[in-house]
């Protein structure tokens, strides 16, 4: 897939108010500092499109991208916010739970997950929470660009090892660099298998 034409939409903090769902959508998400904007941005071409912050937490409300005037990508809160309230995270925590769990056209979320990291328990426990809800989704390790190809071999072998205690099938695993743009054939191309059925 090629994207041609990436525009922003409109950013929400409830599901209600987000586009009607007459095209589908494919959602990402993740910690904190994961990457998640420079990945945006390296997918669709354009450097700023989804906007890079050096502090940690920028995205707090559900942004939709019009993607070849086709489907919505939609940029979602992190979760895992350390320099946030407590009440602040709940609300993040709410506005992420009832969309993930009440859009009816959400095809399916990338969740990314640092790959310098070893596995992180808020990591596995929201991908626990789509299991646990029945929402598709796959998963992209960010910034391999950061760690030699044995490293990165060995941070994913480690986190498969730790869903492997609680799943019995694993969703497919894309490595990936904002840098370098490893991986972005591969994420388009997942999406490219449901919107080509348009």
């Amino acid at each position: 897939m090629q994207i041609k034409s990436a525009e922003f939409v409109v950013s929400n903090s409830d599901y209600k108010k987000c586009p009607l769902d007459t095209k589908k959508e494919f959602a990402f998400i993740g910690r904190s500092n994961v990457g998640k904007s420079s990945l945006i941005n390296m997918l669709c071409s354009k450097k700023d499109l989804a906007k890079i912050s050096s502090k940690p937490g920028k995205t707090q409300l559900i942004n939709h991208f019009l993607i070849n005037n086709d489907w919505y990508l939609v940029d979602l809160p992190g979760y895992g916010y350390a320099t946030v309230s407590k009440s602040a995270r709940e609300e993040f925590s709410k506005i992420i739970n009832n969309y993930l769990t009440n859009r009816a056209n959400l095809y399916e979320v990338f969740v990314l997950i640092d790959s310098r990291l070893k596995p992180q328990k808020i990591d596995l426990d929201f991908i626990d929470f789509l299991g646990t809800n029945c929402i598709p989704f796959v998963i992209v390790f960010t910034k391999i660009d950061k760690l030699s190809k044995s490293q990165i071999t060995l941070n994913i072998d480690s986190f498969k090892q730790k869903m492997y205690a609680s799943w019995e099938e694993l969703p497919k695993m894309f490595p990936s660099s904002a840098l370098t743009k490893e991986g972005k054939d591969e994420i388009l191309n997942e999406i490219e298998r449901y919107t080509s059925s348009n």
